[in-house]
Order: C-alpha cells, then sequence, then structure tokens
C-alpha cells in the first residue's frame, strides 16, 4: 500500500507560493573513491543515462565498473576541486542567487530552491524544502539548454516520481529546453565576443558538445539536432563562415558508437589540417565542470598541443555571468505567467 505525504501544518486561507526548482546534473560530495562510488553508482544506474537491460548492466556496474572508475574519476575531480568544493555545485548556487537578485526586485514572493539530479543537495531535498514552505505553484527547470532524454527526461522521471508520493500535488510546469531563446544565443555571442576582445579571434572555433550513444539518436532522441541547431544559431548571429566553426561531441564511455564528430579525434587531427590556433566551447553545459575544466581545458588541451597545435584556449560556460543571470530570470518569468506571484 502506498503512503502519501501530506502536510500537517496546513492552514485554510494561508497565501499560496509560486516555487521553482532549478536543477543540474550533479556531483560527489568528496573528490575521493568513495563519494565517487556512490555518486556513479546512481548515476550510472539510471536508465534512461544506460539503456541496457537492467539485470546485465547493474552486473557489470557492480562487479566491474564501479571497482576500477571511481579511483580515476576521483583523481580527475582532485585536479578541479576548489577551497569552495566542487566548481559546478558552487557555480549553481551563485546562479540561484543571482537570479533571485533579478526575479525578487518585482517577484518578492518567488521561493527557490535548488536540487541535483545525482548527488547533493538532492532533488527530493529541495522538492521537500518547497513543499515546506507552502508552494502550490512548481516550475522545474533543469538548466540543460538542448533536450536530451538522458539528461532533461530523467529529471522529468525523478521529480514526478516523488511528486507520485505526495498527497497534495503542486501544479505543475516543466521547461524542457530553451536553446532556441533569443536571449541565450545572445548571452553566448557575448561571452565569444568578449573573449575574443581579449585572446583575439582563432582559426576556428570548436563546439563541443556531451556526447551520447548513436543508437539513442536512432531511436528519437532530438539532442543531436538541437545541438547542431545551437552552433548555426550562434554562427548566424555572429556572421561566421563554415570554414571558421565546427561542432563536435566528447565525453565517451563504452565501446558502442557515440555521436560524430569525437571531440578528441578531431582535436587530434585539426593541426595536420594546418589548424593550429582554435578557441573551444561548450554550449551544452550551463555551468563548468569536470566535463570542461578537466576534459577540455586540460585533457584536450594536450591532445591538440601534441599533435602539433600551437594556440588552444577554452571559453568558460556561461556560469554566473550577468547575461546568463539575466536570461535564467527572461525565462522564469516567462514561464510562470498567469499564476500569482
Amino acid at each position: 500500500m502506498v503512503k502519501f505525504v501530506g502536510e500537517k501544518n496546513y492552514e485554510h486561507g494561508s497565501k499560496d507560493k509560486t516555487g521553482v526548482l532549478i536543477t543540474n546534473l550533479g556531483t560527489p560530495d568528496a573528490p575521493d573513491a568513495k563519494s565517487l562510488r556512490k555518486y556513479l553508482n546512481q548515476f550510472l544506474s539510471d536508465q534512461r543515462v544506460i539503456e541496457l537491460p537492467k539485470f546485465l548492466w547493474q552486473i557489470i556496474l557492480k562487479v566491474i565498473i564501479l571497482q576500477i572508475r571511481p579511483r580515476k574519476s576521483a583523481a580527475n575531480y582532485k585536479k578541479i576541486w576548489t577551497d569552495s568544493g566542487s566548481p559546478l555545485l558552487d557555480i549553481s548556487k551563485k546562479q540561484i542567487e543571482g537570479v533571485k537578485k533579478v526575479i525578487s526586485v518585482k517577484y518578492p514572493n518567488i521561493e527557490f530552491a535548488l536540487g541535483m539530479r545525482y548527488g547533493n543537495p538532492s532533488i527530493e531535498g529541495a522538492l521537500k524544502d518547497l513543499r515546506e514552505r507552502q508552494v502550490r505553484r512548481l516550475l522545474v527547470l533543469p538548466l540543460y539548454p538542448q533536450y536530451c532524454a538522458a539528461t532533461t527526461g530523467s529529471t522529468f522521471d525523478e521529480v514526478t516520481t516523488i511528486l507520485q508520493t505526495w498527497r497534495w500535488i503542486p501544479e505543475l510546469r516543466f521547461i524542457n529546453q530553451y536553446f532556441e531563446e533569443e536571449e541565450y544565443i545572445d548571452a553566448l555571442v557575448s561571452s565569444i565576443k568578449n573573449f575574443w576582445e581579449i585572446n583575439e579571434k582563432p582559426q576556428k572555433i570548436v563546439f563541443s558538445y556531451h556526447g551520447i550513444p548513436k543508437k539513442y539518436l536512432i531511436n528519437g532522441d532530438p539532442y543531436h539536432c538541437f545541438c547542431l541547431k545551437t552552433t548555426r544559431l550562434v554562427k548566424e548571429k555572429m556572421n561566421l563562415s563554415d570554414e571558421e566553426i565546427i561542432t563536435t561531441f566528447q565525453s565517451r564511455f563504452g565501446r558502442a558508437e557515440w555521436l560524430k564528430p569525437y571531440t578528441a579525434e578531431t582535436l587530434k587531427e585539426l593541426p595536420s589540417q594546418g589548424v593550429k590556433d582554435i578557441h573551444i566551447i561548450s554550449p551544452g553545459f550551463s555551468a563548468d565542470c569536470l566535463e570542461t575544466l578537466e576534459e577540455l581545458e586540460e585533457e584536450n588541451r594536450e591532445y591538440f598541443i601534441e599533435a602539433g597545435g600551437e594556440k588552444y584556449k577554452y571559453i568558460p560556460c556561461l556560469n554566473d555571468n550577468e547575461k546568463h543571470l539575466k536570461f535564467i530570470s527572461h525565462l522564469i518569468i516567462k514561464h510562470t505567467q498567469g499564476w500569482k506571484v
């Protein structure tokens, strides 16, 4: 029998509130093997992430992967860990605080919470916090510009699974993508132009997105198309030629074919084609994390330089810069229209 969670402290006539749950992928609690084992177990047990028969995959995960990968991943996290802890979590907190400041000027009664799909602070904890603040209208904003079942879809799964146990379900709205929003493209363009004012324009700019297995695309996931369109929209806004840009996909896992061209392999090939001065950006990430700070800024730099490249610069994610915070605030206000906020 299902036990539904109710609210014992509700008072008739009390003011209902609007809540905004901002989410991202997540981070381990610490850069050590124990924390990574727990984090990776949760992450890689998600059937949206790994679409294999659950019984077979759990054997592979528990017997092989979780015995080897946590130590290696911990070493990589140690490279980017700061005095404030995980860069992704630290930036996410700054994003929440920055958005609050922008929105509270006109809408002081909106409640905010941060939840990570994997690790802490959890989505479950964030939703419980909003419920205790008497939120009756809930907007969920996963900070993934391009929809993908393995990220945005998984977040929807988690939110709705938790809400299924609530006795009083809030009115729900869910933002599943925002890469086509003009203000988002403007923020990307501004970050690139600002970077070029300091570092000069390179021969080529590489747009590197997190990859997914090719079979997900074949089975109907629109993510690949959305990434290509993001690059195109930025290219058109900046009046760049096709020869000046390239779209690639990073962070492969396992032996199956993933979306191509692969970022690492492309960077190894570019110098032999006469391209020795590049900038690389990752518009699929709203905040810098392991995949950008370690994989792009360090590991892939080495591939490019060792192959004969001369100049390699990484353009940071939008993080908590002013244009990004204003865009996120605009997006929230847009999607709460019609609600009493």
